[in-house]
């Protein structure tokens, strides 16, 4: 029988706690401008993988993206050790129809993003993750930002309406093409 190795411990990095003052954008962070040209997933997962680099030091290359119809308390999903963010496409096109601008509809999905490719990253509890999302959009937009507001508050409660987005299985996916083409540009055509 052949030796089990199991890999050492990483130790993922951790923002201040929330007593710690908080901070607003640094200069090299100021991401808002592209959040608010963002076009497509893909665009706005640029930003998402920017702003936890650079907040945290750490990415993942490699993710795929794929929209199904979930239940509509549920955002999106990432399995453990997959390299596959499910997003809610009805909850997507819900707020697509209610966003009154395209920052409100990218924050959003910036939002979701952010929250799932941390799981990704290694942070598995629910809230810690949601800590952790608030301090890199806290540090990438400032407190201000309506991608901060977003991802510091619960949307469901800021978007009551997204409860009456369309239910789903998850039984069907649809892969997005091209997704996080900037991390596997060199290798993946």
């Amino acid at each position: 029988m052949s030796p089990v190795f199991l890999a050492p411990h990483r130790e993922f990095p951790r923002p201040p706690h929330p007593s710690d003052p908080r901070p607003g954008p640094s200069p090299e962070l100021r991401l808002g401008p592209r959040l608010e040209r963002a076009v497509g997933f893909d665009r706005v997962f640029e930003v998402v993988r920017d702003a936890v680099r650079r907040t945290l030091g750490v990415e993942r290359p490699g993710l795929g993206l794929a929209l199904s119809n979930l239940p509509p308390q549920l955002g999106a999903y990432w399995q453990v050790a997959g390299n596959l963010i499910v997003l809610n496409e009805g909850l997507v096109e819900t707020m697509r129809a209610a966003a009154e601008s395209p920052l409100e509809l990218n924050a959003f999905v910036y939002v979701i993003l952010a929250h799932e490719y941390l799981h990704s990253l290694g942070y598995l509890d629910e809230r810690e993750v949601r800590r952790v999302t608030a301090y890199v959009t806290r540090s990438a937009f400032g407190p201000d930002h309506l991608a901060t507001r977003m991802a510091d508050g619960d949307l469901w409660q800021m978007y009551p309406f997204l409860a009456y987005s369309p239910r789903g299985d998850g039984r069907r996916l649809r892969i997005v093409p091209g997704f996080d083409r900037a991390s596997t540009q060199n290798y993946i055509r």
